[in-house]
């Protein structure tokens, strides 16, 4: 793991063209997706892998995206699928072009966002969950039987949550008692915005990507993180004593993520059919978890992993609420990105 991790913090560092391979290719990707055995179909076709790009966060990368920088596809979570539809940024996927289209189970093409009449605009890959790592050494497991550990003055100064306004809110409404954001009350988001102002007061780090995340537990840092699967996969590898608790009393939350068609984009249209048809191979299943620790969107790359522990620990059904990170309404979601920037500056 202190390969991988110094690897994608690197990666991180480096300017739009971060890892340049293919040059008829550019994907704009989270950094640790990158790792050939996800799409190796597509390195065996082209003998080399796309050009890769890497951003933060969603809305960074629509930013970025909006405001001229160029590439062939992105890999956003679905809650951001709509805003590069209604910027006129992408183009619907031609399924009739990726042959394992009709394998990903259909839960993940659930929405008008994703499929309608014009077309299937995101072609859903990996999903996982948000969830509470903690050490097992240091933190006894019942003070992550509730998310109030987030606010809990023994941790004051111990505690890491992403920087990520769609994970952030998923934990501040579920700690409040929501599990559904659509249709959020006046009186829920201000609930919300008040635990989340309370939980800032305990944060050592906000993690941008969870190599960072994995490092400041690893330092010893801080002792609790609200966390996506990969940053427990790392701390796994390299021996750490992690825990993910998923069960809480007041839940976890889930997000599905996949790639969009950039519109007009600068390179190979045949290229973006080739890598979105590599990470639809079977094999894929295995090397996305093995490697990020998700779970894959097709029902034969999940039916070769079923078994694996880190399927079985950290991707299966749990008895405890849980909150969909699902498209939401915009302007809802504008509104909690601008609270958590006054959050994050003490406001």
């Amino acid at each position: 793991m202190r390969l991988l991790t110094t690897t994608i913090l690197a990666a991180a560092a480096l300017p739009a063209a971060a890892l340049a391979a293919d040059p008829e290719f550019t994907v704009f990707d989270w950094a640790g997706f990158e790792e050939p055995s996800i799409f190796q179909s597509y390195v065996d076709t082209h003998g080399d892998s796309p050009t890769y790009s890497f951003y933060g966060d969603d809305d960074e990368a629509f930013q970025k995206v909006a405001s001229g920088f160029r590439a062939d596809v992105i890999h956003p979570c679905s809650q951001m699928v709509g805003k590069y539809r209604d910027a006129g940024l992408i183009e619907p996927w031609d399924t009739a072009r990726i042959p394992n289209f009709d394998k990903i189970d259909e839960r993940f093409l659930d929405s008008e966002v994703f499929r309608d009449d014009e077309g299937v605009w995101f072609i859903p890959t990996d999903w996982g969950v948000t969830a509470i790592a903690y050490n097992t050494e240091t933190v006894p497991a019942e003070d992550v039987a509730s998310l109030s550990v987030f606010t809990s003055p023994k941790y004051q100064g111990r505690t890491s949550l992403p920087d990520s306004q769609d994970d952030v809110w998923a934990l501040a409404y579920l700690a409040t008692g929501v599990t559904d954001w659509d249709g959020v009350t006046e009186e829920q988001f201000q609930a919300a915005a008040a635990w989340l102002r309370e939980a800032h007061m305990n944060v050592a780090a906000y993690w941008a990507d969870p190599s960072e995340q994995a490092q400041l537990m690893a330092s010893g840092a801080v002792d609790v993180a609200w966390s996506w699967n990969d940053g427990v996969t790392y701390l796994q590898a390299d021996d750490y004593p992690v825990g993910f608790q998923r069960e809480p009393v007041e839940g976890s939350s889930t997000f599905t993520c996949g790639y969009v068609n950039v519109k007009d984009g600068p390179g190979s249209e045949d290229k973006a059919y080739d890598f979105i048809n590599a990470w639809l191979e079977p094999s894929a299943g295995k090397a996305l978890l093995d490697t990020i620790g998700y779970g894959h969107t097709s029902t034969e790359a999940m039916a070769t992993i079923a078994d694996e522990p880190a399927v079985t620990e950290g991707l299966s059904e749990i008895d405890a609420p849980v909150l969909a990170q699902t498209p939401n309404d915009p302007e809802q979601r504008q509104r909690q990105l601008e609270e958590f920037e006054k959050i994050k500056a003490g406001f």
